[in-house]
């Protein structure tokens, strides 16, 4: 496992799973949570490829904070069809202070673990990291 700066450990199934979804595909998202009792990242809930943005949207908690990674397709203006990684920072408004603070204290360490990530979002609600948002960062 692997020490962030705030002290809280990335346990390795992060960066496994980071590497399933990057190089084989083999999920469409996944969603990572902070564990404080036991002070390290964990994989929370791993979205299979067949699943859409709607669906990875559903799995992020109204009130708690997250951070996740989404492999978003689109096709290019010429018709090409691309992917890009994005990390996503979820942290709403209405999330404890506490909570808000271990995720931000974190997040740069956390977000070196995974190598590849492509394009960055930070979402305080649901319309900062809309379809529209996501898909308006890779054209």
């Amino acid at each position: 496992m692997a020490n962030a700066a705030s002290g809280m450990a990335v346990h390795d199934e992060c960066k496994l799973k980071f590497m399933e979804l990057k190089t084989k595909r083999t999920h469409r998202y996944i969603v990572y949570k902070i564990e404080e009792k036991q002070k390290q990242v964990i994989v929370e809930k791993v979205g299979d490829p067949s699943q859409g943005y709607d669906d990875f949207t559903a799995s992020l908690p109204e009130n708690e904070c997250r951070y996740a990674v989404f492999d978003f397709d689109f096709m290019t203006p010429e018709n090409v069809p691309k992917s890009r990684i994005f990390f996503i920072a979820w942290s709403p408004d209405t999330s404890r202070v506490r909570n808000k603070m271990i995720y931000a204290s974190s997040k740069d360490r956390f977000k070196r673990e995974l190598d590849g990530i492509q394009i960055e979002l930070q979402a305080t609600d649901p319309t900062e990291m809309g379809l529209d948002v996501i898909t308006s960062r890779v054209s």
